[in-house]
């Protein structure tokens, strides 16, 4: 069934082709098609389009269908084109004719629109919601270890010491600033395209700030044919702030493959999350963290990928747009599933004691030693060379304790301002206003 179809149907090859995936990848959209329409219903019964009596049962029945999503129990069936025309078949069926009404005012161009800046706020806020614990077991950790030193490199060279609590500390704080911009992105896809139509408007007296704050959008997009452009440039505006955190898992997978290796041995893992090898029975396999990196990989690519998909085509709606649910939804899956098995292998990590009491790093604390002789009154420099003369005469022998005293340095890690700072990026997004214009709609 196509809602656009008249009296010739599409060769069976081309409908195979333009339908794609699409039907897969609606079911993610499905019940937020439902929300969209409870919210345009309303909106057209107070301009005059539907009568009380039908918004009554009308609503009702969606959300009816709404709970039979919720359940799992509703799917695209074989022959119908996509979730929009799935649904409008079921309130059809329910309703009989008057099902037919809901489409006035709208095209299926908005209507796919709206859909997907539902779900994508709705996917940042789970994203969030794995953000968060991840971040907390980061802050504790470094709290935990921070009296834990370890090497600090420069072009994969001993450069200075550092600690574990630098180390889970720099992580939760790179996880702030991802949130900041994922948290922009949000306001972008906070923005309600309903009435946009097929990008032109429409001749009926639509009220689409009802629909806005039906729906619990922050504003509209006002131009109709913005809105329209919106399509693709939102989705590679969240990929790009998903990328960030990707890029943040993806580092400190590295980080855990190098540490983990016999020739750093700075930190372990239980068997169970590690694999092993059929020929070699002394490997433990650091296969977690080297999938999240090339899954994290892949993430950081995917706003180059919308781009590429988009960056050519005029204003307007163009097909091409399909393709990018393809790209995107499986994607943000993807990453709350890496950000949940980061925060399982952290959960369970082993960190290695008095590493640096190894000889092999007495040249970490070079530093230090020049800073001592600057202390006592020499210029930076002459203390500079005359630490480096001694390393080469073999007169070096540092002393290994660190005192590091200024913001953000091993002895003064800044946790709570850390911690403070996400809490004011997290108090932005105001998730439960949202989520109480919702319930309101559906009725819960």
């Amino acid at each position: 069934m196509k809602l656009w179809q008249k009296d010739k149907a599409s060769l069976k090859e081309v409908e195979k082709f333009t339908v794609g995936k699409d039907q897969e990848m609606d079911l993610f959209l499905a019940p937020f098609d439902v929300l969209g329409s409870l919210a345009h219903i309303t909106m057209l019964e107070s301009i005059g389009l539907l009568t009380a009596e039908e918004l009554k049962v009308l609503s009702a029945e969606l959300k009816n269908i709404y709970a039979s999503i919720a359940a799992g129990d509703f799917k695209v069936e074989a022959g119908v084109e996509d979730v929009h025309s799935q649904v409008e078949l079921e309130l059809t069926k329910r309703c009989g004719e008057m099902g037919k009404k809901i489409h006035s005012g709208r095209s299926r161009n908005d209507q796919v629109l709206v859909d997907i800046k539902l779900f994508l706020r709705a996917e940042i806020e789970n994203v969030i919601g794995e953000v968060q614990p991840l971040f907390e077991l980061l802050l504790q950790q470094s709290e935990k270890y921070k009296d834990h030193l370890l090497p600090g490199y420069t072009h994969l060279q001993l450069a200075m010491p550092s600690s574990f609590g630098l180390w889970f500390g720099a992580y939760a704080e790179s996880l702030v600033d991802d949130v900041i911009t994922l948290q922009s992105a949000y306001r972008v896809a906070n923005k309600n395209p309903l009435g946009s139509a097929a990008g032109y408007g429409s001749s009926f007296p639509l009220n689409r700030t009802m629909t806005t704050n039906l729906l619990g959008f922050e504003s509209l997009n006002y131009n109709v044919v913005y809105a329209q452009m919106g399509r693709g440039k939102t989705e590679r505006i969240v990929a790009s702030a998903l990328a960030n955190i990707a890029a943040t898992l993806s580092k400190l997978s590295m980080d855990a493959c190098l540490f983990m290796n016999q020739n750093f041995g700075f930190i372990g893992f239980p068997d169970e999350l590690t694999t092993g090898s059929s020929i070699m029975p002394h490997k433990k396999n650091p296969d977690v963290f080297e999938l999240i990196r090339a899954r994290c990989n892949q993430l950081q690519a995917l706003p180059n990928d919308i781009a590429l998909a988009t960056v050519n085509l005029p204003s307007g709606y163009h097909r091409d747009m399909q393709l990018l649910k393809e790209l995107l939804f499986p994607a943000i899956q993807n990453l709350k599933d890496c950000l949940r098995m980061m925060q399982l292998m952290l959960s369970n990590i082993k960190v290695q004691d008095h590493i640096l009491s190894d000889e092999k790093y007495k040249f970490l604390f070079s530093v230090e030693e020049v800073n001592k002789l600057v202390l006592a009154g020499m210029p930076f420099r002459d203390a500079y060379k005359k630490v480096g003369m001694d390393i080469e005469k073999g007169l070096y022998h540092p002393d290994t304790t660190v005192h590091h005293t200024h913001e953000g340095s091993i002895g003064n890690l800044c946790l709570s301002e850390i911690r403070s700072a996400m809490e004011r990026a997290l108090a932005e997004f105001r998730f439960a206003e949202v989520e109480a214009k919702l319930s309101a709609l559906v009725g819960r």
